[in-house]
């Protein structure tokens, strides 16, 4: 054992670390995900610059999981222009780790921010 080993504290088992390809959504962001449960490089939008009516092609027809950090609501939409199937994700943490069970995955293509609460 080197003698700088020795003085390193043990990892405990209450550290809890993010899967390598998970990444972290910020405050006040809308985060889309190219896979399930969260991974890999998102699509990150500031919820307070208004909607997008055509997702960058990187995530367009590609989003499978949704991450809404801010204060306004979010709904991702099958088609351009805010139309065709969606789902709302609730402000201030909301989630969906899977866009398959709201036949969703793979199909995203716009997305609305406002202040209209999920479900009204």
């Amino acid at each position: 054992m080197s003698p700088l080993s020795r003085h390193r504290p043990a990892p405990t088992s209450s550290a809890v670390t993010a899967p390598r390809d998970q990444i972290r959504c910020p405050r006040g962001f809308v985060c889309i995900y190219p896979e399930i449960h969260f991974e890999d490089q998102p699509y990150v939008k500031r919820a307070t610059d208004n909607s997008v009516r055509h997702l960058p092609d990187y995530i367009r027809g590609k989003g499978s999981s949704v991450i809404n950090n801010s204060s306004r609501t979010a709904r991702v939409y099958q088609k351009d222009n805010h139309f065709g199937r969606h789902v709302c994700v609730g402000a201030d943490g909301g989630t969906i780790a899977d866009l398959r069970s709201y036949q969703l995955n793979d199909t995203t293509h716009s997305l609305k921010n406002d202040t209209t609460p999920c479900g009204a």
